[in-house]
């Protein structure tokens, strides 16, 4: 009998979980798993795909129907199992190499469509489990096993890459952070159509620290942005850093410098997303003030939802398919 008094423990498998211990995953998963237990949809009504990678083996410790599929392609089945399954709640797990390397076309198509999804880029700048080479995420002079002088790409802001796509929900959140996450979890589970959220992952095999300016006691009031609606951009132990944008472009500045009527107040209810872009902009990876919450959150149509409305359409105007007919309408060949 299905119940929705779940706790976090239903939503855990009997699956032994094999991630380095202290690795950022654990309490990503953790996260997830408490929020399912309160999201209000029955767990066999829930699927996570995956691509290839650390992140990639989430669906195996989670309590749902979940696939692990191959490198870069979770959105791409992923959109086809919510547009079967409408009532469906289909999740995305990727990582940085996965879902902007080979996985890139896949992910930029899914979020212009606007599928009902939700994907969680895990971001921890390496590629852990091929032990350690640079990926699409990496800081310019990052010095790997695949780069020993030091990479010379220009990293990826998955953020503003997201926006540049239209994708209609697009967040920010860190691992650390479990509070936040559920509350970006929420949000995105309530918003129709492609919920990406970027999760800042500590790899602390390969790239420990990498977000220390964000995580470590001592810096991170000083560098963490917090985004709410409606209200004036400030950060910092007594909110003396302030945002503005000028001509287009989010500046930092000190708040007492400024008129406070000058400071911007956040709204990612804009459907414009210049403004979220230029936000995006102020940090393209975390070594200084990097902001944090939900850029845009704005309605579009659904792709899924707009492919039944045509199924219906063309049914009560030609009546019900017959595939059979289909099949042999044009005749048959023989090939010898």
């Amino acid at each position: 009998m299905t119940t929705l008094n779940y706790k976090r423990a239903d939503f855990q498998s009997d699956q032994e979980v094999k991630w380095c211990p202290g690795c950022g995953d654990y309490t990503i998963l953790a996260s997830v798993q408490a929020y399912m237990a309160e999201m209000g949809v029955a767990r066999e009504d829930v699927v996570f795909i995956s691509g290839i990678g650390c992140s990639s083996r989430f669906p195996y410790y989670m309590n749902t129907y979940g696939m692990h599929s191959i490198h870069g392609r979770a959105p791409a089945i992923a959109s086809g199992v919510v547009t079967a399954n409408p009532d469906l709640s289909v999740w995305v797990v990727t990582g940085d190499g996965d879902a902007l390397s080979i996985g890139g076309n896949h992910l930029i198509h899914s979020l212009r469509r606007n599928v009902n999804l939700k994907i969680l880029l895990f971001n921890n700048q390496i590629y852990g489990l091929t032990k350690g080479q640079y990926s699409p995420t990496s800081e310019v002079g990052k010095t790997t096993k695949s780069t020993p002088l030091g990479s010379i790409d220009h990293p990826f802001n998955p953020v503003s890459l997201a926006l540049g796509a239209d994708a209609s929900f697009v967040a920010r959140t860190i691992d650390m952070d479990r509070k936040h996450t559920i509350d970006i979890l929420k949000r995105a589970h309530e918003h129709e159509g492609t919920a990406f959220i970027e999760i800042y992952q500590n790899c602390n095999v390969f790239n420990d620290k990498a977000f220390q300016a964000l995580t470590g006691k001592e810096e991170r009031l000083d560098n963490q942005i917090r985004m709410e609606d409606g209200e004036p951009i400030t950060f910092g132990p007594d909110g003396e850093k302030a945002v503005v944008i000028e001509s287009g472009v989010a500046r930092i500045v000190d708040t007492a410098s400024v008129d406070p009527s000058t400071i911007h107040v956040h709204d990612s209810r804009q459907v414009n997303p210049s403004m979220a872009f230029a936000l995006s902009r102020l940090s393209s990876h975390p070594d200084g003030p990097t902001p944090i919450g939900i850029f845009r959150d704005v309605d579009r149509p659904v792709y899924d939802k707009e492919v039944t409305r045509q199924i219906e359409a063309v049914t009560e105007k030609r009546g019900p398919g017959d595939l059979q007919k289909l099949i042999g309408s044009l005749g048959t060949w023989t090939v010898e």
